[in-house]
């Protein structure tokens, strides 16, 4: 009898090994409502009314009328998909507009859109591997996973820094022969964490050792700077970053990332990028969408102020209850847990009995031992919603006997 292998039975013990770990993943099925948010419904229990505590749709741009207009009409005019690759019939008015709106937006000379951030990083820091000989990486060690797989792609020589140490990185840099090509991999604002870069130290050390950099600020993007264009906005740098990359996902509102940088270095992206070259184009529905967003967000400071005002209010509530939160200067909320089964207990707990969603954060997302709820207020959040989570959380982490460490 020939032999046989059992395929599934492998497949099997890789998820139970997660569900020991208690990291295996459920997803939460939404139904979000415009002119609701924060609202949102449970669809898979009657469709319970809940409130969103982590939805990266930070400034809930996905809902407003000028970019939901856009979409609409321009798929009624130009239909729903993008038809082929950039170079099979899928380069569009809408896109090539968009790339353009995101130049400016960047004070740079080209922009590139990719199908995700994720995607966006992949391709192209593995592509500047391959193009730059005997390159060397420096790569931030909380950089997001497509920073990571993007630079093990790139094949080339990598060094990582340890987070946010600029003379840890300056050490690295320094060792490295001065011909050697070199390129700085940082993000703005870290997503898990909530810490922001010293950007102006890591340009410093590029400049000083002729290095390119490479600042991701998906998270930044939309919610930081005179007009929505990150944290390279706000301390005015964005000029002094070689390649910034972002994301139409997050602040943006809608699906898509990108690059924003020289015109030589996006057209070499352009041309050897197998990610960009080889993927079908966003529909122009998407890219409508994004500009009407990105061009709302250049000129209105309103929902950027309020965002701040309620983070601010959700950390002195939650200071003041005694619940620690890794400290920053952003809009992120990270509640450190530390062991997996714990943080996802008390995710179920906040949903199921005081109706806030808060998603757990387990590993790889974050190192084991870091398990945390990462809280994303928004413009929309009421002190009365800030104050039932932060009474909820407190009572959740007592009935479970979460202790904190200071």
């Amino acid at each position: 009898m020939p032999f046989s292998v059992d395929y599934n039975f492998h497949f099997k013990e890789a998820i139970e090994a997660l569900k020991a770990e208690g990291r295996y993943r459920s997803f939460f099925n939404l139904a979000r409502s415009v002119g609701e948010f924060p609202y949102a419904y449970d669809a898979e229990n009657n469709n319970r009314k809940v409130v969103l505590w982590c939805s990266n749709d930070y400034l809930n741009m996905g809902h407003h009328p000028d970019v939901i207009n856009a979409m609409v009409e321009t798929t009624k005019q130009m239909g729903a998909g993008a038809g082929g690759t950039r170079n099979i019939s899928g380069t569009n008015a809408p896109l090539v507009n968009l790339e353009q709106e995101l130049a400016d937006l960047h004070n740079k000379e080209a922009a590139l859109v990719f199908t995700s951030g994720y995607v966006t990083n992949d391709a192209a820091i593995a592509t500047l591997g391959k193009l730059l000989p005997n390159l060397v990486i420096f790569s931030d060690e909380q950089n997001h996973a497509s920073i990571i797989e993007g630079v093990k792609k790139s094949g080339v020589e990598k060094h990582i820094f340890r987070h946010n140490d600029v003379e840890h990185l300056e050490q690295l840099v320094s060792s490295i022969a001065p011909n050697r090509p070199k390129l700085i991999v940082f993000e703005s604002l870290y997503s898990m964490s909530g810490t922001v870069a010293n950007v102006n130290a890591i340009v410093e050390i590029a400049e000083k050792y002729h290095a390119l950099t490479y600042m991701d600020e998906v998270h930044a993007v939309g919610l930081y700077g005179k007009r929505g264009g990150g944290i390279g906005d706000e301390l005015n740098l964005m000029e002094r970053v070689d390649i910034i990359q972002g994301t139409l996902a997050k602040a943006i509102g809608v699906m898509g990332g990108y690059i924003a940088a020289s015109k030589e270095i996006v057209d070499v992206i352009r041309s050897y990028a197998s990610g960009f070259i080889f993927t079908t184009a966003i529909p122009p529905a998407l890219a409508a969408a994004s500009i009407a967003s990105i061009k709302y967000l250049k000129s209105s400071n309103v929902e950027r102020e309020r965002l701040q005002d309620r983070v601010g209010l959700l950390k002195h509530k939650l200071y003041e209850k005694g619940i620690n939160f890794i400290p920053n200067n952003s809009h992120i909320v990270s509640i450190v847990v530390g062991e997996p089964n714990l943080t996802r207990k008390a995710s179920r707990m906040l949903l199921e009995e005081y109706g806030c969603y808060v998603q757990p954060i387990n590993y790889p997302t974050v190192p084991r031992g870091t398990e945390r709820l990462r809280v994303t207020a928004s413009p929309a959040h009421t002190d009365e919603m800030i104050d039932q989570l932060v009474i909820a959380l407190d009572t959740v982490f007592e009935n479970l006997l979460i202790k904190q460490a200071a």
